[in-house]
């Protein structure tokens, strides 16, 4: 009996990890974009909330929060549980189911160009794939 306990234990324990993991990478991207976003209003660099932004405020947004991404992808490799690279880009996947409805809820809006949301979706599995390969490197090495 002890035996069934331990082989139901072990798996919610990994899943509630796994959980983990990818809700740490989120909070990790957040916060950081977040971070960003509100500082570069608050020196006037990003236009008021609601005001179009400029090609070269965008393409810094893109730059930064391309950045944040592979980091969260490394931090959620790092939690991983086990199979860290599915982690990495499970959270990858995550995120450009996210990028798609950000691009869908804001194609109309009229506060940017159309390439930026798309440039966010074309991102978000390649830089889960890196993160997650830069931290294998460094276990590996």
């Amino acid at each position: 009996m002890s035996t069934t306990t331990v082989t139901q234990t072990v798996p919610s324990r990994r899943i509630g990890r796994s959980i983990f993991a990818l809700l740490a990478g989120f909070v990790v991207n957040v916060t950081l974009t977040l971070a960003t976003d509100l500082g570069l209003h608050a020196i006037g660099i990003m236009p008021a909330l609601g005001q179009p932004a400029s090609d070269r405020v965008l393409a810094l947004a893109t730059f930064y929060r391309t950045v944040y991404a592979i980091i969260t992808s490394y931090v959620v490799t790092g939690l991983a549980p086990n199979r860290p690279m599915q982690h990495a880009l499970l959270g990858g996947a995550i995120g450009l189911v996210l990028s798609i409805v950000g691009a869908v809820t804001t194609w109309n809006s009229g506060l940017g160009p159309h390439w930026y949301p798309l440039a966010l979706i074309v991102v978000a599995m390649p830089t889960a794939w890196l993160g997650g390969k830069l931290h294998m490197m460094r276990i590996a090495g």
